[in-house]
């Protein structure tokens, strides 16, 4: 079995990070949760799509807690129940953020498009790039160290990639829901608590994908000399 303590190093603190971020982001919508809203997730997002002429995307309800994901190739937004029927500050925020990367789907923003194209790399280096550079290092095989490098830097790219996706789709939202008069401009700290929580776990996302990639670059070049 390979075993490396300076993995430690390049991969818990990211580590530590996202496990506070996915705290900090349950926290803030518990919190949020409890704070009324003036329309349901439901009806937010429909003002917000509908104000930007998108009447035909869909919004459909999902199972699970913080499951609300927009589908580009369904043209759909999902979201959980809570979000859905919930009139707090915490679902119209959510259910707009959402509603931003239907609004990014339409007019072909540059950032989504790249991370879209990307889906299918990340998928393969997710699923084999750590797996196969792993091996390599345990067995000595540098060509092999090298093809999981290769293939685990799709996953940095979509990670790096899908931040401005999902910060722009917050600036959406939160401009929308005081546009639409879906909440008092007063209200926006509630519901930037709640996205900026969000944006947290992304970060952490981005760290722990580059940490990981740095760690096999750092191993691949050291092995070489």
């Amino acid at each position: 079995m390979y075993f490396d303590p300076i993995w430690f190093l390049f991969v818990i603190p990211p580590m530590l990070l996202a496990m506070f971020a996915q705290w900090r982001v349950k926290s803030a919508y518990h919190e949020m949760s409890q704070m009324p809203a003036r329309m349901t997730g439901f009806q937010a997002a429909r003002a917000m799509l509908d104000s930007a002429g998108l009447t035909q995307i869909g919004i459909e309800q999902t199972p699970g807690e913080l499951s609300d994901h927009y589908d580009p190739r369904a043209k759909v937004l999902r979201l959980s129940s809570n979000v859905y029927s919930g009139n707090s500050m915490a679902a119209v925020g959510i259910a707009c953020h959402e509603a931003g990367h239907a609004m990014q789907d339409a007019m072909h923003y540059a950032p989504l498009v790249i991370r879209n194209a990307a889906v299918p790399a990340a998928k393969i280096g997710s699923g084999l790039g750590g797996t196969v550079a792993m091996v390599g290092l345990a067995f000595g095989l540098q060509p092999l160290v090298w093809v999981g490098v290769i293939a685990f830097a799709a996953v940095a790219f979509f990670q790096v990639i899908n931040l401005p996706v999902e910060f722009d789709a917050s600036n959406r939202a939160k401009h929308q829901l005081v546009a639409q008069g879906i909440i008092a401009e007063r209200d926006l700290p509630f519901v930037s608590k709640v996205l900026n929580a969000a944006a947290l776990t992304y970060v952490a996302a981005t760290l722990q994908a580059l940490m990981t990639l740095a760690y096999f670059l750092f191993r691949a070049l050291g092995d070489r000399r």
